[in-house]
C-alpha cells in the first residue's frame, strides 16, 4: 500500500501454511513487527519480509497487519493488476467461508455502499486526468519564479521589492507543494514512472525536498489519519496536545514537557513558522543523508545550487541564508494553516478499527469551493474526497464530492463543509481548547 515508490520484482514465496484457512481470530494474531499477515478480497498475505521493501514505506503497510486492508490497497494503487503480481507469492491462505468479509465491527453495508460508489467513479472516467491542467500549473509556478527574481535583478533589492519577491517565491513554494502532492499519488499519468519522474523534479528540484521522505511519511497520514502512533502529522513531539483523548492521558501521567494551556499562544511561536524551516528541513536532510537516499540529494541539492546561483550576486551568501530563510517561514505558514484547518480540529484518537468511509469523514473536513479556495490549497479543500480517492486527479474532487455527500447522508455520518475564515479559527480554537 501506499505507491509512492519505485516496485520491484518480488523474490521467493514467504513461507506459510500453504493454501491455509483462516478465521480472522488468527490473522489478528499475525500484527507484531517480527509477523504480520493482513487480507486483501478475502485472501490472507504474510507481509513481514515484504513490507521491508514495500515502496510506500515499511510503516504504512504494517499499519493494517492483522487487518482488512482491501480499502486501503484498492485506494492507493491505480493499477491494481499490476500490483496483484506482487500479492501472489506472499498468499499463505484465505479467509474460512464462515468468516465475514470485514474484520471486528466494521459496517458491511458502508464497505459495500463505497466499493459501488467507487465502481460509479471509475466507470465515469473520473480517475483520468487532464495533462493540460497540470502543465498549465507548472507553468505558472516557473513563470511567478522567474517574475518574482527579475523583479530585484532589474529594480533592486529595496526593502519592498524584496518583501514583494518573497512572497512571490513563497507562492511558488506553496504552489510546487500541492504539485508534488499530484505527482506523489500517482493521479497525473497512467505511467507510474512518469509520476515518479516528475515527482522528484518538483519536490527535488523546486522545493528542495525528498520524494521518498515524503512518500513515507504521507501515506501513513492517509492510510490511518488523525490515529495516534500510526499518522506521523499527529505526533508533535510533546510540543502540542491535540484530540480529546491525548490531554486527558497527559494529565493522568502528569506529562508536562510544555506549558500546555499556553498552547495556543506559543502556537504561534514555534508552530507555522517554523515547521517547514527547521523541523521538516533537519528531517529531511537527517533522512536522505542517514537512508543513502542520494538520487533524492542530488535533486534537492539542485534546487540550493539553482537558489544561490540566483540570490548570491544580489544579497551575498548571507543575506541569501536570510532571505531563503523568510521565505520558508511565509511558506510554512502557508502550508500548515491549510492542512491543518482540515483535521486539527477533527477527531484524533487511538485505533478504532473502523472502514475506509467512516475513518476518513471522522478525521478530514473540507473548505467551501472557490476559484481562490481552490487555487490556494491545491484543491485541498475537498480534502474528504481526496482522502477517499487519494489517486484521483484534484480537478475532478468537485465532481465526486455530491456523491459522496449522499453517500454520508444515506448512512448519517457527518460531511463537514466551512469557510476558509471558520477552518482557519477552528484550528486556533482547537489548539486553545
Amino acid at each position: 500500500m501506499g505507491g509512492g515508490g519505485q516496485l520491484t520484482e518480488p523474490e521467493e514465496p514467504i513461507s506459510g501454511r500453504a493454501a491455509g484457512v483462516y478465521t480472522w481470530e488468527e490473522v489478528q494474531s499475525h500484527c507484531n513487527r517480527n509477523d504480520q499477515w493482513l487480507v486483501i478480497d478475502r485472501k490472507v498475505y504474510n507481509i513481514t519480509q515484504w513490507a521491508k521493501r514495500h515502496p510506500g514505506g515499511i510503516r504504512v503497510i504494517s499499519h493494517y497487519a492483522g487487518e482488512n486492508a482491501t480499502e486501503a490497497f484498492t485506494a492507493f494503487h491505480p493499477d491494481l493488476k499490476f500490483v496483484q503480481k506482487f500479492l501472489k507469492p506472499l498468499q499463505v491462505g484465505e479467509l474460512a467461508a464462515t468468516e465475514p468479509s470485514q474484520d471486528r465491527n466494521k459496517n458491511a453495508t458502508i464497505i459495500q455502499d463505497f466499493h459501488t460508489l467507487r465502481a460509479q467513479v471509475e466507470s465515469e472516467g473520473l480517475f483520468r486526468a487532464r495533462p493540460l491542467f497540470f502543465c498549465l500549473h507548472l507553468g505558472h509556478i516557473l513563470l511567478l519564479e522567474a517574475l518574482a527574481w527579475l523583479i530585484i535583478w532589474v529594480w533592486g533589492t529595496s526593502w519592498t521589492l524584496t518583501f514583494l519577491s518573497a512572497v512571490m517565491l513563497a507562492t511558488t513554494q506553496l504552489q510546487a507543494g500541492w504539485l508534488q502532492h499530484d505527482f506523489g499519488h500517482l493521479s497525473v499519468f497512467k505511467k507510474s514512472s512518469w509520476n515518479h519522474l516528475l515527482h522528484k523534479f518538483v519536490i527535488g528540484h523546486l522545493k528542495g525536498a525528498s520524494a521518498n521522505w515524503w512518500n513515507h511519511r504521507h501515506f501513513q497520514h492517509h492510510a490511518k489519519p488523525n490515529i495516534f502512533s500510526k499518522d506521523p502529522d499527529v505526533n508533535m513531539l510533546h510540543i502540542f496536545v491535540v484530540g480529546e483523548t491525548q490531554p486527558v492521558e497527559y494529565g493522568i501521567k502528569k506529562i508536562k514537557y510544555m506549558p500546555y494551556h499556553h498552547q495556543h499562544k506559543y502556537f504561534f511561536l514555534i508552530g507555522p513558522p517554523l515547521l517547514i524551516p527547521v523541523f521538516f528541513n533537519i528531517q529531511i536532510m537527517y533522512t536522505m543523508i542517514s537512508r543513502r537516499q542520494w538520487v533524492d540529494l542530488a535533486w534537492a541539492l539542485s534546487y540550493y545550487l539553482r537558489y544561490l546561483c540566483c540570490s548570491i550576486p544580489m544579497f551575498g551568501l548571507f543575506g541569501s541564508v536570510v532571505f531563503i530563510s523568510f521565505i520558508r517561514i511565509l511558506e510554512s505558514h502557508g502550508f500548515v494553516w491549510v492542512t491543518q484547518m482540515s483535521h486539527l480540529p477533527m477527531d484524533i484518537d487511538h485505533e478504532k478499527n473502523q472502514d475506509w468511509l467512516s475513518m476518513q469523514l471522522q478525521a478530514t473536513c473540507n473548505i467551501k469551493q472557490s476559484l481562490f479556495n481552490d487555487w490556494f490549497s491545491g484543491h485541498l479543500n475537498f480534502q474528504i474526497e481526496h482522502h477517499l480517492f487519494p489517486t484521483m486527479p484534484r480537478h475532478n474532487y468537485h465532481l465526486v464530492a455530491p456523491l459522496v455527500r449522499a453517500l454520508c447522508e444515506k448512512h448519517g455520518i457527518p460531511y463537514q463543509v466551512k469557510t476558509l475564515q471558520q477552518g482557519f479559527a477552528d484550528v486556533f480554537r482547537y489548539v486553545q481548547k
